[in-house]
């Protein structure tokens, strides 16, 4: 077991860990739960009722959180002509052609959050698909960075988009902004995901759907919300 610090351990005497909590109190609990002198991510953790192991159980998606992350996201685009123009206009931090790709390829070049794609430049994305994939940053039309509408897809992620997917332990771990937040923003951007996670049950998902939704901060103590309510 490891030590934990001092500050991790008066946060966690606020937190009864045997209580499923309503989302009210779950908030006001992670608000004041914070170890770090940064302000902290509050993070999710939803564990599902669904075998990851099988293609027709797996959950992914995206959704645009009302409030943003709290973080800047820089955005890469990869495209031709005109849409090169269209990223730019919408607020991209880097947009252009094969050039990007050699730059990606020669130096190693990352200074960047998410990459979108034309669908005609996959063929080239796919070159550095090896390094792009282990980063999570390879383009998919399922997360919709893959698409011809770069303006939207821009001005999405910009605003803070946030993409989910299960992983092999059948958990959605997902940033839901920063404590600074404050309650109702927080609140306001849980609910959200939350919807999206629940509309996106597989047909094939027998049985209760949410095992367990869990909040915390940033090295902060584990709140556990009644997942129960939710999905009613």
């Amino acid at each position: 077991m490891p030590k934990r610090g001092k500050k991790y351990l008066e946060s966690a005497k606020l937190v009864d860990r045997t209580k499923l909590y309503d989302v009210a109190e779950a908030m006001e609990l992670v608000t004041k739960t914070p170890t770090t002198k940064f302000d902290s991510t509050v993070e999710l953790a939803v564990r599902l009722g669904v075998d990851p192991r099988h293609a027709d159980q797996q959950v992914r998606g995206t959704t645009v959180l009302p409030h943003g992350t709290g973080k800047s996201v820089r955005v890469l685009v990869l495209a031709k002509g005109d849409k090169v123009k269209e990223a730019e206009a919408a607020g991209a931090d880097y947009a252009g052609g094969e050039e990007l790709v050699e730059k990606i390829q020669q130096e190693n070049w990352f200074e960047f959050d998410v990459m979108i794609a034309t669908p005609d430049m996959m063929g080239v994305v796919g070159k550095i698909g090896r390094v792009l994939g282990p980063k999570g940053l390879m383009p998919n039309p399922k997360s919709g960075t893959v698409t011809f509408d770069v303006q939207k897809a821009v001005e999405e992620t910009k605003a803070g988009k946030v993409e989910y997917r299960v992983d092999k332990a059948a958990i959605i771990n997902v940033a839901i902004g920063k404590v600074s937040f404050g309650t109702e923003k927080l609140t306001d951007n849980f609910n959200s995901i939350m919807q999206a996670i629940i509309k996106a049950k597989p047909a094939a998902a027998k049985g209760r759907y949410l095992k367990s939704v869990t909040l915390a901060t940033t090295m902060g103590p584990g709140i556990k919300v009644n997942g129960q309510k939710l999905a009613e």
